[in-house]
């Protein structure tokens, strides 16, 4: 298995199961909310990498990883909001997911590194 591979499906399965963990947050506006803007940027992450590796040029590659890594800091931004907004049953799960948005960013920060 390449390590390609690896990046992609470690990205499905964090815009998976965060679309899994806000399934079950009381429907209040501020959850509403917070729960499109995580679901979007988690999936973004993924859905950026595997164009990033269909790019057409280093340039085109390293802008696609620079989206990438926003969106994770994007996903990490929500998923705290989440987190420090709703009761405690859901603290352990955000900040596991948390904490992998976080691990995104510096896997592609780590990437651009590389790729100057």
């Amino acid at each position: 298995m390449s390590k390609q591979y690896d990046l992609e499906e470690r990205s499905f399965q964090f815009a998976k199961n965060v679309s899994l963990y806000i399934k079950n947050f009381s429907r209040t506006i501020s959850n509403t909310e917070y729960g499109k803007q995580v679901v979007r940027a988690s999936g973004f992450v993924g859905a950026n990498y595997i164009e990033a590796n269909e790019a057409l040029s280093k340039k085109d590659f390293i802008m696609r990883i620079k989206i990438c890594r926003k969106e994770a800091k994007e996903s990490a931004y929500w998923l705290r909001l989440i987190v420090e907004t709703n009761s405690g049953k859901y603290t352990e799960d955000g900040k596991k997911l948390f904490n992998e948005a976080i691990e995104f960013k510096k896997i592609f920060s780590s990437i651009i590194e590389k790729s100057k």
